[in-house]
């Protein structure tokens, strides 16, 4: 199934995700929403194992919704919009797991969730993404809980910001979420933002289609965001890292990856002239996926390059 193209603006009372724009596919419907101007969220940053499961308590105004979609759109398919839209606002990803990855009944059961009738979690099939961000009023946490029941879609958002946080959500509209998965775009400073912060970030305006290494001349906003990091001090360094969807060998997808990497690179030294000694170039394959490589767009998620700062 093909999320329709149209969306509906996640609107989170007033109002959390002060840096963040992100949509909800059309036919979305929220069935649960509460805010609580002061309180704390303990974010999973870990799978569940050896009978704990690792948080961050992040201390602020949270926020917690549930949206609703008929039809039959995979849990990975419910995620994978909202994810890329998190990753492009800068927040860097703590967590991104599936039932079996995430300790399937232990962490759900660990976790905040919703109570029913308001959400439900399908001990087989529910996704998790967190991420944090730090901002100049403290962290920013935001997690997102997707699985279905037979015919309804049910994603769970919660949200986590600064009491002193005043600004209201900038809501989108007239951009379809093909668009975004696709082409994402790149809010101003936000790589660099996820690299001080995590010490990567994947560069999500790229693309590149199965098989080819080739890198479109556009001028893309993440690639000038990270030359002028590099430019502001010459002894920083970074690794930039190619990565590939499951389509061929592993040894043809190693090469591939690396390839996409040097694509970047040469794009980085050629146009926006980044010094050669700050960049090293890496291949890995379909070693380290974001997604699922099992839809198209889990293929596209992992066709990518991210860049690892490699010293402060």
């Amino acid at each position: 199934m093909t999320l329709k193209a149209a969306l509906v603006p996640l609107i989170l009372l007033p109002l959390p995700l002060a840096a963040l724009e992100i949509a909800m596919p059309e036919g979305s419907a929220v069935q649960f929403e509460s805010f609580e101007e002061t309180a704390s969220y303990g974010l999973p940053d870990a799978p569940y194992q050896d009978g704990y499961l690792s948080t961050r308590r992040v201390n602020g105004e949270v926020t917690k919704q549930v949206w609703g979609l008929t039809g039959s759109a995979s849990t990975e398919q419910l995620i994978e919009p909202l994810r890329r839209q998190i990753e492009a606002g800068g927040y860097a990803i703590m967590l991104d797991c599936d039932s079996d990855s995430c300790g399937g009944f232990d962490f759900r059961f660990n976790t905040d969730v919703v109570p029913a009738p308001d959400m439900f979690v399908d001990l087989q099939d529910f996704r998790f993404v967190s991420a944090l961000k730090e901002s100049f009023t403290g962290s920013e946490a935001i997690s997102v809980l997707v699985s279905r029941t037979a015919d309804l879609g049910l994603m769970q958002i919660i949200s986590v910001v600064p009491s002193e946080a005043e600004a209201e959500l900038p809501l989108s509209s007239g951009i379809s979420l093909g668009t975004i998965s696709a082409t994402p775009v790149i809010a101003r400073g936000s790589t660099i933002l996820a690299l001080r912060t995590g010490g990567r970030a994947v560069l999500s305006d790229l693309s590149f289609q199965t098989g080819s290494s080739q890198l479109a001349d556009l001028p893309f906003q993440s690639l000038r965001d990270l030359a002028s990091f590099l430019a502001e001090d010459p002894a920083r360094r970074i690794a930039l890292v190619g990565h590939s969807d499951n389509v061929g060998s592993l040894d043809n997808n190693m090469k591939l990856s690396e390839k996409r990497a040097m694509s970047v690179a040469e794009y980085l030294i050629d146009r926006l002239g980044v010094s050669a000694d700050q960049i090293d170039s890496y291949g890995v394959g379909f070693l380290s996926p974001l997604a699922t490589n099992a839809s198209e767009a889990g293929k596209t998620s992992n066709r990518r390059v991210e860049a690892v700062l490699l010293n402060p």
